[in-house]
């Protein structure tokens, strides 16, 4: 009894703080940071990085932070542009204007 106590304590000291670790790492990026930090991967055609950034936080969490950016990116151009964000959005995607 007092061995599976020993070892039972013992896994405490052992590979906990490795996995804590990992899980702070991970934790330490908030779904905009993934986001941008996937999107420019992406452009620049690093596939490491693309694979990295994408375990940062979950599927979903990624999804909405790269549509977030889609949407401040075309708002953002559009003012540059004065433009409106639908006629940026298309010219973007090579659509012909509506």
């Amino acid at each position: 009894m007092f061995d599976r106590i020993r070892a039972y304590i013992a896994g405490f000291g052992g590979s906990a703080p490795a996995e804590n670790a990992g899980l702070r790492e991970r934790r330490a990026h908030n779904l905009f940071e993934a986001a941008a930090a996937h999107v420019a991967a992406r452009a620049e055609d690093d596939q490491d990085q693309i694979d990295e950034t994408a375990a940062w936080v979950s599927p979903e969490a990624l999804s909405f932070g790269v549509s977030e950016l889609a949407c401040r990116a075309v708002i953002a151009l559009a003012r540059e542009r004065d433009e409106s964000p639908r006629a940026v959005a298309r010219d973007l995607l090579g659509l012909p204007a509506a």
